[in-house]
């Protein structure tokens, strides 16, 4: 029986996941970065340090911005993801979105099982991450299609919002052209999510159209 990963708990988040991420970023995709990319990453004053969790919202462009999110600003984040991503019919894949601490997730409309992860991971060091769009989107789109649950989950979970922005994300890495891609991360100050709903997504939105090449 195929399990469903919108439900996962806090035993799954505990040091050995943590360290798995760790080396993750430290090895794979730093290694990636530092020989397949030019990139710059900008705001880095804004990463909290108070030892507080946050949600992380990006922007999406690509399937490479989750290790560039957390690569970024160097946390150990518990991205909300497509079902489609656990599928056990691409096995590497699927392996490595559930041991990097994935959840799948609606955002369109957050389901009862989406909360009761959220309250499980509460109870670890997790950071979330989350894309807003629902998707990729390439630069030159309209951000008109940003999904409002990600303002309810930071509200419910009572996590302020960081914004962040990859901009001039020039494509994937092509064989041995080392270092020809190029992508800059903008990292902003958090938005409170004490804030209405509507003006979370008005503030994110501001930041990304601000940074990063998308219409309104």
């Amino acid at each position: 029986m195929t399990r469903n990963y919108n439900r996962r708990y806090a035993n799954e988040y505990r040091f050995p996941a943590r360290l798995f991420f760790r080396f993750f970023l430290a090895t794979v995709v730093d290694s990636i970065l530092k020989y397949c990319y030019k990139y710059t990453i900008k705001g880095k004053e804004n990463i909290p340090r108070d030892g507080k969790r946050y949600l992380y919202a990006a922007n999406h462009v690509s399937q490479f911005d989750p290790p560039i999110v957390a690569f970024a600003v160097r946390k150990t984040i518990a991205f909300m993801a497509k079902a489609e991503l656990f599928d056990p019919k691409d096995k590497l894949l699927s392996w490595l979105v559930i041991h990097l601490g994935a959840f799948a997730v609606n955002r369109s409309k957050p389901e009862i099982s989406t909360f009761k992860t959220l309250k499980e991971l509460s109870n670890t060091k997790w950071d979330l991450g989350v894309f807003p769009q629902g998707g990729t989107f390439p630069y030159g789109t309209s951000l008109s299609q940003v999904k409002k649950g990600f303002a309810t989950i930071a509200k419910k979970a009572e996590l302020d919002i960081i914004p962040m922005a990859i901009s001039n994300f020039s494509n994937y890495p092509k064989g041995l052209k080392f270092k020809q891609q190029t992508f800059d991360v903008h990292i902003g100050k958090p938005i409170s999510h004490e804030l209405s709903e509507d003006e979370i997504i008005k503030q994110w939105c501001e930041f990304i159209l601000a940074h990063a090449d998308y219409k309104e």
